[in-house]
């Protein structure tokens, strides 16, 4: 597989993270990206201030507002806020050519139908070859070039190992893998621990605590996931305890972030009244509840972000009430 070019779809911060990666690698790369002010920005002074300060793009990445620019590119990297996937990968199959690669790199659930996004984007691009990316990996680190390493999936082996040898470069390990559904679920999963994990900070629990929600939050992906199709070595590489690990552990995170601002007292709104990125986590929870509910998997501590950012449940009673279960065997 030949990669000249790489389309981007997703001028946030992940987005234009790896456009710049892309173009640190050697690609040519086109941005789709919905803001025109977002788009003037990058095209004239290589920046995005908005979704990524700090970062000076390459000038290989070149900024468009128009889907088939970047849809005619080698390999087609979607990654907008997860619950706009379907709208924009079906906006995006008018112009897409047959058998061309998309790789799926938002991390979420759909709230409307519990899909994952592999699921989401094969129905809206069923003439696309597809793959998924995800793994511990902070945009502003990413863009900066500094060391990461992520798993990207393809069903077809021979397909998911040219993609992860073309994208990859130095400082960014692609790891290859068949287990797509594996990939998906811990990069959408470790979201909503990331605002459990928040919220333990938030509340000043200390860190015995914060080490027992992330071992425990990862026992809940492993039985999710596994009930789900998804392979257990899956969940224990990059894409699962390794994003988990990063995203728990980092105010970077956006929902731990997020949580963080509950445990200190915050509402939900108020928090996210003053974002104009997407927490994705918030959405996943729903979906994981429904999920799990749906086929009886017990996931203690999703649920209970899931009362707390649908306001069932206060912060301090949904500490009360996991610190409240009868005691257990840990396997």
């Amino acid at each position: 597989m030949t990669i000249d070019c790489v389309g981007v779809i997703g001028g946030g911060a992940w987005g234009t993270a790896l456009a710049q990666t892309m173009a640190l690698a050697g690609h040519d790369v086109r941005l789709w990206a919905y803001e025109p002010d977002t788009i003037r920005e990058i095209n004239e002074h290589h920046l995005n201030r908005v979704f990524l300060p700090g970062v000076t793009l390459e000038p290989r990445v070149k900024a468009t507002g128009k889907l088939a620019d970047a849809a005619t590119a080698d390999v087609v990297l979607l990654v907008p806020p997860a619950q706009h996937l379907r709208r924009i990968a079906g906006e995006l199959s008018e112009y897409l050519p047959e058998g061309r690669a998309v790789v799926v790199c938002a991390k979420g659930i759909e709230k409307a139908t519990g899909k994952l996004m592999g699921e989401v984007v094969h129905e809206a691009l069923p003439q696309a070859l597809l793959a998924v990316l995800s793994g511990p990996s902070f945009a502003a680190d990413v863009a900066r070039g500094l060391p990461a390493a992520v798993t990207l999936a393809s069903e077809d082996e021979a397909t998911g190992r040219a993609l992860a040898e073309g994208l990859g470069y130095r400082n960014l390990r692609i790891y290859w893998s068949s287990d797509t559904i594996g990939v998906e679920l811990g990069g959408a999963v470790k979201n909503v621990l990331a605002i459990a994990a928040g919220i333990v900070d938030g509340k000043e629990l200390g860190a015995s605590a914060h080490a027992a929600l992330v071992t425990r939050g990862f026992a809940e992906l492993r039985r999710f996931g596994e009930a789900l199709g998804a392979r257990s070595e899956t969940l224990m590489g990059l894409s699962g305890i390794g994003d988990l690990i990063l995203t728990c552990s980092s105010p970077q995170s956006r929902n731990m972030s997020l949580g963080r601002a509950l445990g200190q007292g915050r509402s939900i709104d108020e928090v996210l009244g003053e974002r104009r990125a997407v927490t994705e986590g918030v959405f996943t929870a729903e979906a994981v509840h429904r999920i799990a509910v749906d086929k009886g998997i017990e996931l203690p501590i999703c649920f209970a972000v899931h009362a707390i950012v649908d306001g069932k449940l206060s912060v301090d009673d949904a500490i009360e009430a996991l610190l409240s279960r009868p005691q257990r065997s840990e396997g």
